[in-house]
């Protein structure tokens, strides 16, 4: 599972700065336009915002796969493995509310989505908010696989360890390595 998910993830990375490099040009080239011949690409402006969004959202997957949201670890570094577990568990099954919020939320807005249409480029607004649908079920599905090996007890040590904020040296290297 594992070697499909890289690839899968690799492209999610690849997307997320093809939408940085698109908003950074896009941007930069109204900017130079409107101040240097006083004219500008509204098309561009629209398209901005749009890959910010996406971005944020398939972000936010990526995250996801990493464990690296925002969490409480002063207080989970409290417990020792089992309370760790529970902790673990219980935020799980919180992420998974959420994202079926959020799934459900989005399903009931996209009629409403599709028949509207952004003003300039015509684009109708599903394509832009649908972007929930993705990210609620990526989320879901890494957070359903962290579950079920929580409650089956196979679960890593490490896992653990890193959910409460305590990282191991050689992870500390790899992150400043993936960092660099």
């Amino acid at each position: 599972m594992k070697a499909l998910a890289d690839p899968f993830f690799r492209l999610l990375e690849f997307l997320i700065v093809a939408c940085l490099v698109a908003m950074v040009v896009m941007v930069f080239g109204n900017v130079v336009l409107r101040y240097a011949f006083d004219s500008g690409i509204p098309v561009s402006e629209e398209m901005a915002r749009y890959c910010f969004v996406w971005l944020t959202f398939i972000g936010a997957v990526v995250v996801a796969r990493e464990h690296a949201h925002m969490g409480v670890e002063s207080f989970v570094r409290l417990f020792g493995a089992r309370g760790r577990r529970v902790c673990m568990i219980l935020s799980d099954l919180l992420v998974l509310l959420c994202c079926a919020v959020f799934f459900w939320g989005t399903w009931r807005q996209a009629p409403l989505n599709a028949s509207n249409t952004a003003p300039i480029t015509g684009i109708p607004m599903l394509w832009i908010y649908g972007v929930g649908f993705f990210t609620s079920l990526g989320i879901g599905v890494i957070t359903v696989q962290r579950l079920a090996r929580a409650l089956t007890g196979r679960l890593r040590e490490h896992e653990l360890d890193s959910f409460a904020g305590e990282y191991a040296e050689g992870d500390a290297q790899s992150l400043k390595g993936r960092l660099e």
